[in-house]
């Protein structure tokens, strides 16, 4: 019983539509800028920071929220009856990836091409690249830009914050000259004062700081990676589902490829230029295609 309950949630969860991560999301970010603007914006303004550098992190506030909000209300590029013929000539099938004639079983309509159904919204969406749970909504051919655009702002929030933090944590260091000093251990010796010592210091005099500092480097990392990767799809005119999908093509072509077998690898038809591809997310065929007809 408790197994098919435990189930039940799991898939509540992670297979349909909600706002848990979304939740956490505001959360988190409340939860940070909270101790920005109690500590570090008080503490900064003390040390005579610029104030456009203390006030950049809310402008960039501003514009990921903006971003946050039409990535998760805007259409991704549903197919729908009245726009599936127009989209259905906008790309190509490439024959591997992406073939043509393969029909939609939940939505009973002919799949256009790098277009895929969405388990956890029930739709097919063009240009389909992922489900993105932090925003509660697909990510597609109307929406990547947005998406885009608030991958991009959420790295660079989290690095300014970290930048002014660690920049902060800097200056208390120098202008208490504590990196000359010595300390006592408990066997009573005497050292200078190391690395350890000094982030040990900084947490015990500063905890929340040093906490919230550690939280938005990681941060920074992780979406750093992951906006240079969505930036590599971008210039290569790929989605994640395109990307994901053509390595697996490639692993299983490889186990069961013979000697004598001349099928070709698969190759991105997509791609049109660095400079053609990054416009594209911008303005998509699709959505060009749409203001024409209106």
């Amino acid at each position: 019983w408790l197994q098919a309950v435990t189930q039940k949630v799991l898939l509540r969860l992670f297979h349909t539509r909600n706002y848990l991560f979304v939740i956490l999301h505001v959360a988190l970010q409340a939860a940070v800028y909270a101790e920005y603007t109690w500590e570090v914006f008080v503490y900064c303004w003390e040390l005579e920071f610029h104030l456009v550098l203390l006030l950049l992190p809310y402008l960039l506030l501003v514009g990921n929220m903006g971003c946050f909000v039409l990535c998760s209300c805007a259409n991704p590029g549903i197919v729908t009856k009245s726009n599936h013929a127009s989209l259905m000539k906008t790309y190509a099938y490439d024959g591997v990836l992406f073939q043509k004639g393969t029909v939609c079983a939940t939505c009973n309509m002919e799949k256009p091409a790098r277009s895929k159904h969405c388990s956890f919204c029930d739709i097919c969406v063009h240009r389909f690249d992922h489900h993105c749970v932090w925003v509660n909504n697909c990510i597609g051919a109307f929406n990547a830009k947005y998406f885009f655009l608030y991958l991009f702002t959420l790295t660079v929030m989290a690095a300014t914050i970290a930048i002014i933090t660690a920049t902060f944590l800097i200056q208390v260091v120098l202008l208490s000259n504590v990196m000359h000093g010595t300390y006592i251990d408990d066997q009573g010796q005497e050292h200078t004062v190391e690395i350890l010592f000094l982030i040990q210091h900084l947490f015990l005099t500063f905890p929340r700081i040093v906490f919230m500092l550690g939280f938005v480097i990681l941060l920074t990392l992780i979406l750093g990676a992951y906006s240079s990767f969505n930036l590599y799809l971008a210039l290569t005119n790929q989605t994640f589902n395109e990307w994901y999908k053509s390595r697996r093509y490639r692993y299983f072509h490889h186990l069961t490829l013979q000697p004598c077998d001349t099928q070709a690898v698969y190759r991105n038809v997509y791609t049109k230029g660095v400079w053609m591809n990054l416009k594209e997310i911008f303005k998509s065929p699709a959505v060009l295609e749409r203001k024409k007809k209106k």
